[in-house]
């Protein structure tokens, strides 16, 4: 879908999550119904989801982790959604380069990086290798909360 200019100035108002659409349609010069119905229909299209977020910085016991996954199939998409279906997935990305995926983790003090691997990542067969990296500063990345 291409997004006129009017999307993409909705998009841009929605970084703040908390204003309201009339606040929106005022500042755009359009009707709160335009406003409504151009959101659903990017949502209706899979352009724009409206969700809460985390960052696991700011939250006790909390981290954030990014796996990079080396599949031993060349059906990398089946591979992802296999991953995206795990407790703590956040996200899971198809990429080029040395990893087939990079799937990022919230994890906890009662879910950690080894109950990870040992309980989510051991029921798919097709993972030929992982390597893993620890967030230890998160600047920007909010996720939403899988656990």
């Amino acid at each position: 879908m291409k997004l006129d200019d009017i999307n993409l100035m909705l998009v841009r108002h929605l970084r703040e999550g908390r204003k309201s659409l009339g606040v929106i349609a005022k500042a755009l010069g359009i009707t709160t119904n335009t406003v409504r119905s151009r959101l659903a229909k990017l949502d209706q299209d899979g352009v724009l989801t409206i969700r809460g977020l985390v960052n696991p910085d700011q939250i006790d016991g909390h981290m954030l982790v990014v796996i990079g996954i080396k599949l031993a199939t060349p059906r990398l998409v089946d591979g992802a959604e296999k991953f995206n279906q795990l407790k703590g997935v956040a996200s899971v990305v198809v990429v080029t380069g040395r990893f087939d995926l990079l799937v990022t983790v919230l994890l906890n003090d009662q879910f950690g990086l080894t109950e990870f691997y040992a309980e989510e990542v051991s029921k798919i067969d097709e993972v030929l290798s992982t390597e893993t990296f620890v967030v230890y500063k998160n600047l920007n990345c909010h996720v939403p909360y899988v656990l």
